[in-house]
């Protein structure tokens, strides 16, 4: 029996209809909420989780049983984990996205034109955004905290795995705001499993305005694909940290080290690096030997494997995000050769140039056409709390308003003002 019998749910396209219509009405309410009532809120749905802690994680102790016997290997069921920290980890977040700038009705560009007019942009919410995600329980309060202080009412479908966990910190989401004098229907967590649920909210552009996927390339490939609504989206996290004619070695190794070992499973680990021919002799043996000691395995171009130990790379390997303890290496001629690769197999998520000289990192930063071009620092810092966001959505490669980390602003849009005093056009 699937959850949506348990929901009484007999038909999900009417359901998600529904859930839509609720979420556009209850949009233009949160739009034009002051700041003060979205704060209060969200410190109301922090207190909320803070005391009912044993619910959630009785919530969570069925998911992580039902995970149990469907096979979930030990990562997955670490991510579904809901644990004392990671309740913290919530309710701090929370905390701190309450503390943000508001970026709500924000008014800049403000400009006298001939006619007498004063013409500018006003900073506002984008107005429904759904959320489709694996997994993480606790990215059912992170979203919603962002779009919820953003002015941005939410629909959220989280996996089928994290089913029960979702709807406990729903529970608390819907309390916080009805004690802030908001609408509950700001925040809705669909209450089903059923795969049917997200084809329809892909194809709903009178209710929702913005689909972001977090999850998966098979996921967001079949969202992308099938969606009438737009996606912000990024497919692959190929990043690379190029190592210049120019660069200090001793920057150009903490720099390749840290990119690739500070955590292998994330979208902005360096999965290829490139070092520039006159520094290759230097720097691989060094960084070869730091590579070994944790365990990456290496796979080289013919000039890399001349130089160290390694496993060739086909050419399958450059446009590999391996998520794994796994490096791609190759020697290139020049700064141009190096963006050159990039730009072909670049995933347009984040690169980085190890160098001395202002010339060559400013046509770095000016050709290599990704959403977060580094000079001398670790592909890892690309997230939005590093970026001094907050949080995070998730992270953009497309190239419309949001690209790269998309915090508070990357989901508001601008829309222009006039300012007249009876004004006519001659």
């Amino acid at each position: 029996m699937t959850e949506i019998a348990n929901q009484n749910i007999s038909n999900v396209a009417e359901y998600m209809r529904e859930s839509g219509a609720k979420a556009r009405v209850a949009s233009r309410l949160l739009a034009a909420a002051p700041s003060a009532r979205k704060e209060s809120a969200l410190n109301a749905i922090a207190d909320d989780l803070d005391a009912n802690r044993d619910a959630l994680m009785a919530a969570n102790s069925k998911d992580l049983e039902a995970g149990r016997l469907n096979g979930l290997d030990a990562a997955l069921l670490d991510r579904l984990e809901l644990n004392e920290a990671r309740i913290d980890g919530m309710i701090e977040g929370l905390r701190q996205i309450a503390g943000l700038p508001d970026p709500v009705g924000e008014i800049f560009d403000m400009n006298y034109r001939p006619s007498g007019i004063q013409v500018g942009r006003m900073r506002v919410p984008l107005g429904v955004v759904g959320i489709i995600y694996e997994s993480r329980p606790n990215v059912t309060a992170d979203a919603a905290a962002l779009c919820l202080k953003s002015g941005n009412a939410t629909v959220l479908r989280g996996g089928s795995e994290a089913f029960h966990s979702n709807q406990a910190i729903a529970a608390s989401i819907h309390r916080g705001l009805e004690t802030a004098g908001l609408p509950a229907d700001a925040v809705q967590v669909v209450a089903t499993t059923d795969r049917a649920a997200v084809g329809a909210m892909i194809t709903m552009p009178e209710y929702i305005d913005v689909i972001i996927p977090r999850g998966g390339k098979g996921l967001i490939e079949r969202i992308s694909k099938d969606a009438r609504v737009p996606v912000i989206k990024h497919l692959d996290g190929i990043c690379h940290v190029y190592i210049d004619d120019d660069a200090d070695p001793d920057k150009a190794f903490r720099v390749a080290l840290n990119a690739k070992t500070q955590r292998y499973g994330t979208c902005n680990t360096m999965e290829t690096l490139l070092v520039s021919q006159s520094m290759a002799g230097e720097i691989l043996p060094r960084l070869a030997a730091a590579y070994a000691g944790k365990g990456v395995e290496l796979r080289g171009c013919g000039k890399t494997q001349a130089l160290i130990d390694c496993k060739a790379a086909d050419d399958a390997d450059w446009d590999t995000e391996y998520l794994a303890p796994i490096l791609s290496i190759r020697v290139v001629d020049d700064l141009d050769q190096a963006i050159e690769h990039i730009n072909t197999h670049s995933s347009q998520h984040t690169d980085s140039i190890i160098t001395e000289s202002y010339t060559r990192a400013r046509r770095f930063l000016a050709e290599v056409d990704s959403s977060s071009v580094m000079v001398n620092a670790s592909t890892r810092f690309a997230d939005g709390f590093e970026y001094g966001l907050g949080a995070e959505i998730g992270i953009s490669t497309d190239k419309f308003h949001a690209r790269g980390p998309v915090g508070l602003e990357g989901l508001t849009s601008v829309k222009y003002i006039v300012l007249g005093d009876g004004h006519i056009r001659s």
